[in-house]
C-alpha cells in the first residue's frame, strides 16, 4: 500500500483522472446552466409582451370609450384574456426560479396580484359599460406597465447571472485544470525525467565501464526503487569487475610466470638430455630458477636404488651440504647458495610429494616445499608433474644409455674375441700344431730334409698370423678414427689403392644406422680380405667396391680385371675365403666368388641385416617419449659367438 501510495504510475494516472474530472465536471456544469437559461429568452419575449398586451388593452379601452360597439368590447375583453394567459404561460412561469422566496417570485405573484385585484376589475367592469375613471385605469395601468418592467428587468438579471456564473465556472474549472496540469508536470520532470536522466547516464557510464557513477535517487517511486537498485548493481559491478580485473592480472601474471617457467623447463631439458650422465649439474639450476619463478623451494629429488630398493638422496636444492652419493666433488651445483634453508617438520611450511615415473616403473621420488600460507595453484601442480616427469624421463634414459654403454662395451670386447677367435686363434693352434709335429720328428731323430717341410708350413702360418695380426689391429683401428663402415670403408679403398698403384672405385648406398657393429665388422673385413686377394693374386689393373641396400638386404660386391680364378671354387688351403665364408653364415647369409665375364673376379656377399632399434627393452609396462629418445643410442646384446640379438 505504501509502493502504490507512492507510486509514479499512480500519482500519473491520479492526475489524468483529476483533469478528466475536471472537465467532466465543467461539461455537467455547462450543460445544466445551459439547461437552465433555456427559456429565458422565451420568458423575457414573455413579460415584454405582456407589457405591449398592457397598452392594447389601454388602447382598446380608449376606443371603446369613444366608439362604445359590441364589437370594440369583445376586442377589450379578448385583450383582457390574453393578458391573463400570458401572465400564467409556460414559457413565463417555467423561467421562474423554484425558490418560493426568490425576487422574480415575489415579483410575478405580486404582478397577479395587481392584475387580479386592481386591474382586471376596472377592465371588466369598463368593457361592461360601467363608470369607471379614465384617468383611475390609465394610472393603474401605468402601474403594471412599472410592474412588467420590473419583472422583464429581473429576468434579464436572472439570465446574465446564469451566465456570469456558467463563465465563473469555466474560469474556476479552467484554474483547477491548469493546477493539475502545472502540478503533474512537475511531479513528472521531478520524478520521472530527472531520475530517468539519470538512469541513462548511469548507463550511459556503466557501458564505458565506470561504474563510479550514482543516480542517488530518493523516494518511494518505481524510478526512485529503479535507481537504488541500479546504484547497488553497479557497486556490485563496479566491485566485480575490480575482482574480475585483479583475477584476470593475477591469471596474467600465473600465465606469464608459467611460460618462463615452461621456458625454463625447455632450456632445461636441452642440458638434461645433452648434458651427459651428470643430473645434478644438469638439473639443479634448471630447480633452482623454478624456485625463484614459483616462489617454492627447497626441492629434493631423491632416486630408487634398483638393485636393494632403497632410497638415494641425489639432488637437493638449498643444501647445506653435498648428498651423501655424491660422484662429482668437482661439481658445485647444490651448493651454490650462499644461505641453505631448512624446514623444521611441517611448522616451516608445507610438502608436495611428487612421483617420479615412467608408466608403472617407479625410478624416485620429487619433494617440492611451498609456505603453508601460500598454497600451490593449479597451473603451479601441473608444472611440477611435468618437471617430474621430465625428470623421470632423464633418470630413466641416463639409466639406459649408462646399460647400453656396458652393453656396448661387452659387445665391442666380444666382437674382439670374435674376430681373435675366427683368425689369429685359429691360425696360432694351426702353429701349435705344427710345433708338437716337429717336435715328435725330432724325438724320432727324422732328418732335417723331412723337417724343412715343417719349418716351412711354420714361417708360412707365422707370416699368415702376423698378417692376420695387422688386419685386425687396421680394423679395429679404422673403425675408432672414423665413424660408421662408410668412414671405414673409404680409408680401406685408399690403403689398398695405394699399396696396388691403382684407384680403387667404391659406391655406398645405406641408409642411416642400418647396421649393427657386429654387422660392419664381418662387412669390412670380407671387403678387406677382398682387397687383400686382388693385391696378392689378381694383377689386377681396375677394382670396384659396391654396397647397397636393396629389397631389404644388403648387396656387398668386391669387382677386379684381373687373372681371375680357374674355376668357380675356392683355391685349396685359402684359409682367407673359408673364414669369409664363415663370417657369411654368421651374418645369416651367403658369399659367392667367381669369374667375371669380361675377366677377372667377382666376390658378392648378400645378407639380410637385423636393423638397430632404439631403447626397445620393456620394462613392465615402462614407456619412453620417441622424441626424447637420442637416436643414436642402440640397445643390444651379442651371444657367446659375437651374433648381435634384440633384447626386444
Amino acid at each position: 500500500m505504501k509502493l502504490l501510495r507512492h507510486s509514479l504510475v499512480a500519482r500519473i494516472i491520479a492526475s489524468l483522472l483529476a483533469v478528466s474530472a475536471l472537465a467532466l465536471v465543467s461539461i455537467v456544469v455547462t450543460m445544466t446552466v445551459a439547461s437552465d437559461s433555456r427559456g429565458d429568452a422565451a420568458a423575457i419575449n414573455m413579460a415584454g409582451s405582456l407589457r405591449m398586451n398592457t397598452y392594447q388593452i389601454v388602447s382598446a379601452l380608449q376606443r371603446y370609450e369613444q366608439q362604445p360597439s359590441e364589437t370594440a368590447r369583445a376586442r377589450v375583453t379578448e385583450l383582457a384574456e390574453r393578458f391573463e394567459q400570458r401572465l400564467a404561460s409556460p414559457e413565463l412561469t417555467d423561467a421562474l426560479p423554484r425558490a418560493q422566496d426568490h425576487q422574480l417570485q415575489h415579483q410575478h405573484r405580486q404582478l397577479q396580484a395587481r392584475w387580479a385585484e386592481e386591474l382586471a376589475p376596472q377592465v371588466s367592469l369598463a368593457a361592461a359599460g360601467g363608470n369607471v375613471a379614465p384617468d383611475a385605469l390609465r394610472e393603474t395601468l401605468d402601474e403594471l406597465v412599472a410592474e412588467i418592467d420590473a419583472m422583464v428587468t429581473l429576468l434579464e438579471q436572472n439570465s446574465e447571472s446564469k451566465i456570469q456564473l456558467l463563465s465563473a465556472l469555466q474560469i474556476l474549472f479552467l484554474g483547477l485544470t491548469a493546477v493539475v496540469v502545472v502540478i503533474a508536470l512537475y511531479d513528472i520532470r521531478h520524478n520521472l525525467v530527472m531520475p530517468l536522466r539519470h538512469l541513462v547516464v548511469l548507463a550511459r557510464e556503466a557501458a564505458h565501464r565506470n561504474f563510479g557513477h550514482r543516480t542517488r535517487l530518493t523516494g518511494n517511486d518505481e524510478l526512485a526503487l529503479l535507481g537504488r537498485t541500479f546504484d547497488t548493481m553497479a557497486e556490485e559491478l563496479g566491485a566485480s569487475y575490480a575482482e574480475l580485473e585483479s583475477r584476470v592480472s593475477s591469471k596474467k601474471a600465473e600465465l606469464e610466470r608459467s611460460n618462463r617457467a615452461m621456458q625454463v623447463m625447455h632450456d632445461g631439458s636441452r642440458a638434461l638430455y645433452g648434458g651427459g650422465n651428470d643430473l645434478c649439474a644438469s638439473a639443479a639450476p634448471m630447480l633452482r630458477r623454478l624456485e625463484q619463478l614459483l616462489d617454492i623451494g627447497p626441492i629434493r629429488l631423491s632416486l630408487n636404488d634398483p638393485h636393494d630398493e632403497r632410497e638415494i638422496p641425489i639432488l637437493a636444492t638449498h643444501s647445506a651440504r653435498r648428498p651423501e652419493y655424491c660422484r662429482d666433488h668437482d661439481c658445485h651445483a647444490c651448493l651454490l647458495d650462499p644461505e641453505p634453508l631448512t624446514l623444521q617438520g611441517t611448522e616451516a611450511g608445507e610438502c608436495l610429494l611428487l612421483p617420479v615415473s615412467v608408466g608403472d616403473l617407479m625410478l624416485g621420488t620429487l619433494e617440492v616445499w611451498h609456505p603453508k600460507e601460500a598454497p600451490l595453484t593449479d597451473s603451479v601442480r601441473r608444472l611440477l608433474n611435468a618437471l617430474a616427469d621430465q625428470l623421470a624421463t632423464a633418470v630413466y634414459l641416463q639409466r639406459r644409455i649408462e646399460e647400453q654403454q656396458q652393453v656396448t662395451l661387452m659387445n665391442e670386447r666380444t666382437i674382439i674375441a670374435r674376430e681373435l677367435h675366427d683368425s689369429l686363434a685359429q691360425s696360432l693352434s694351426y702353429l701349435k700344431m705344427q710345433v708338437a709335429r716337429l717336435e715328435r720328428m725330432q724325438a724320432k731323430g727324422v732328418g732335417p730334409e723331412t723337417q724343412a717341410p715343417v719349418f716351412d708350413e711354420l714361417r708360412t702360418g707365422l707370416d699368415s698370423a702376423y698378417r692376420q695380426l695387422r688386419e685386425l689391429l687396421t680394423t679395429f683401428r679404422l673403425k675408432l678414427e672414423g665413424p660408421g663402415l662408410a668412414s671405414a670403408l673409404h680409408q680401406t679403398v685408399e690403403e689398398f689403392g695405394e699399396r696396388l698403384k691403382a684407384p680403387i672405385d667404391l659406391s655406398v648406398d645405406l641408409p642411416p644406422h642400418l647396421l649393427n657393429p657386429n654387422e660392419e665388422i664381418h662387412v669390412l673385413q670380407v671387403v678387406r680380405e677382398s682387397l687383400a686377394n686382388v693385391v696378392k693374386h689378381a694383377n689386377a689393373h681396375w677394382v670396384a667396391v659396391s654396397v647397397a641396400f636393396r629389397s631389404a638386404r644388403l648387396h656387398v660386391t668386391i669387382e677386379d680385371d684381373g687373372v681371375g680364378l680357374e674355376d668357380d671354387s675356392s683355391p685349396p688351403m685359402h684359409y682367407g675365403l673359408v673364414i669369409m665364408r664363415d663370417r657369411a653364415e654368421t651374418l645369416g647369409g651367403e658369399l659367392t666368388l667367381r669369374n667375371r665375364e669380361g675377366g677377372g673376379t667377382r666376390v658378392e656377399l648378400v645378407f639380410t641385416p637385423q636393423t638397430a632399434r632404439l631403447i626397445s627393452q620393456h620394462v613392465g609396462k615402462a614407456s619412453v617419449p620417441a622424441t626424447l629418445v637420442d637416436p643414436g643410442v642402440d640397445a643390444f646384446a651379442t651371444d657367446r659367438h659375437g651374433h648381435r640379438n634384440t633384447a626386444g
